[in-house]
């Protein structure tokens, strides 16, 4: 059996398609303004990797914020459940799953058998999300990828308010005009990210084998701040910005 899922995400469009529960191609492209059009050329693209055709596929799910721009799908998950079907398949031992897109942030905990047993998700405010970091990469003057070797060089903590976007972007500045280091600008903006992700994690429960996935997921200094934060290990899969295209594929067989 063939299946596809297809991620729409607020940056980026992720598809995945399995054959008889394997991996047999994937996409990955800018979702742009317009979502609807992105979605499609990634698609395409996943098929011709596939070398298949789309009359093979017997099943599409779409799922993340923007899932109903796939209007070639023929049914939804929601990202929640996504993200367990995928991270279960990846790494059945998992019972924690913190997930870090462009938008949003969430925590979700599973039970043995991979099912989700609670969740919590930052809806309100992009300060716990990838966005944010984009902002502060942006008003630094350097990338988001530079910003992790940025992180380890730190030498000192600063206090940034995680619970809201405008208020942490205000001490963002003050701390750029009180001419603090970058490096230790970019410590408090993961820290403040971190202490929102931390406070989603306690309300769900966290339990041994926690894994990160989502974009923000492939940022070292991010990674480290929550292991701080949490006093724990993560576990990242390999690429953990497929996790919930994964997810939707593994449910399209269903």
């Amino acid at each position: 059996m063939i299946t596809a899922g297809v991620d729409c995400g607020a940056k980026n469009v992720k598809v995945i398609i399995m054959k008889d529960g394997k991996i047999i191609a994937k996409s990955s492209i800018s979702a742009g303004l317009v979502t609807k059009p992105s979605a499609s050329q990634a698609f395409d693209e996943a098929v011709k990797a596939a070398e298949i055709t789309k009359d093979d596929i017997q099943n599409i799910l779409s799922t993340g914020v923007g899932r109903k721009e796939a209007d070639f799908a023929r049914g939804e998950i929601e990202v929640v459940d996504a993200d367990a079907r995928g991270i279960n398949f990846l790494m059945p031992n998992i019972r924690t799953v913190i997930d870090v897109g462009a938008e949003e942030g969430r925590a979700i905990r599973l039970d043995a058998t991979g099912k989700v047993v609670d969740s919590a998700t930052n809806k309100k405010c992009a300060a716990g999300a990838g966005a944010f970091v984009e902002a502060v990469a942006r008003a630094l003057e350097t990338t988001v990828d530079k910003m992790a070797d940025l992180y380890n060089h730190s030498t000192r903590e600063i206090a940034m308010n995680a619970h809201c976007v405008v208020f942490a972007e205000s001490d963002m500045v003050t701390l750029i005009h009180s001419q603090a280091g970058k490096p230790d600008i970019v410590r408090a903006v993961f820290a403040a990210i971190a202490d929102r992700l931390a406070s989603m994690m306690r309300r769900v429960g966290v339990e041994n084998n926690i894994a990160a996935i989502g974009g923000m997921a492939l940022n070292g200094g991010f990674i480290a701040a929550v292991e701080k934060e949490m006093k724990i290990k993560l576990i990242v899969p390999e690429e953990p910005q497929y996790v919930s295209a994964i997810g939707a594929a593994i449910a399209a067989a269903d």
